[in-house]
């Protein structure tokens, strides 16, 4: 293993730890929590500046608090009405979510969409998902009619093209006691293996659907979807982006990417308001 390497995963640690300490109340458990900060309120009303609601797509063994720690309030502060949900839920199985079938959770997606839309009043939402959370909205788009009720989804370290099995269990080592599922079926993971079936008929025609906007951002340094440009998105009305391109220091991994990069979340919200986009440099983690 490369030096880099061995120290990368200490630094995560501590700046979790001190990412986690600048978010007010922060829970591990579910989003019941939620509402107090603000997030997954459903009296939110969107403003003329934020008029599309967010909704927060979490990855592979991630839930629908744990996931957005840090993105949540990030965005919530900034005006936007934030939400999150658990989906792809196995039976027996607490706490790690995004197992099960991923047509299956398209459809739960759908659900919570029509959900936010009805609460919010709004005609249109934005999606945000990380890892599985950003590949699995394309079905609900191209499938499910999500086209038209969304207006754009960023990715954030998304498997669009798959990857390989080996990849996606390196996220075990995330998440204690998530070893144990291996035994377990999980369609999840066979479906975000590169040439399955799934994928195969997720890309086939083309990766994106006219009327919605598509954001991925990528950093050179994961080790679960890789090729790390395997992520990327061809099509109209796609911007593909490298993480150090925007900042060279930038070493966020798979999961710190999604957990609490904020070069990463700066660059979400100019996809979310392109009309009022700043550059994104290392400098954006200053706010």
């Amino acid at each position: 293993m490369l030096p880099w390497k061995r120290l990368l995963r200490p630094l995560t640690a501590l700046l979790l730890t001190a990412s986690v300490a600048l978010v007010p109340a922060a829970t591990s458990a579910h989003a019941a929590d939620a509402p107090s900060r603000g997030w997954n309120d459903f009296s939110c009303k969107p403003s003329a500046a934020h008029p599309h609601p967010v909704v927060l797509v979490h990855g592979t063994f991630g839930n629908s608090v744990d996931n957005w720690l840090g993105l949540a309030p990030y965005l919530k502060n900034r005006g936007y009405c934030v939400y999150s949900f658990d989906y792809g839920q196995l039976s027996g199985v607490p706490v790690f979510y995004g197992l099960g079938p991923i047509d299956k959770s398209a459809g739960q997606l759908s659900a919570f969409v029509d959900k936010v839309l009805g609460s919010t009043g709004a005609a249109e939402t934005d999606l945000v998902g990380h890892s599985q959370g950003g590949m699995m909205p394309r079905y609900y788009l191209k499938f499910l009619g999500g086209a038209a009720k969304v207006d754009a989804l960023v990715g954030i370290a998304p498997s669009n093209h798959g990857t390989t099995l080996n990849g996606l269990t390196q996220l075990l080592d995330y998440f204690p006691g998530a070893g144990d599922l291996l035994s377990q079926n999980t369609p999840a993971l066979a479906d975000q293996t590169a040439g399955s079936p799934f994928l195969t008929k997720l890309n086939e025609g083309g990766d994106t659907v006219p009327g919605v906007t598509y954001t991925v951002l990528a950093t050179k340094y994961d080790e679960v979807v890789t090729p790390y440009r395997s992520q990327f998105l061809s099509g109209s009305g796609v911007n593909n982006v490298v993480i150090q391109d925007l900042c060279p220091l930038d070493l966020s991994e798979h999961a710190a990417i999604g957990l609490f990069d904020l070069i990463a979340f700066h660059e979400v919200t100019n996809a979310l308001d392109p009309a009022h986009a700043t550059p994104t440099t290392c400098a954006s983690v200053l706010g």
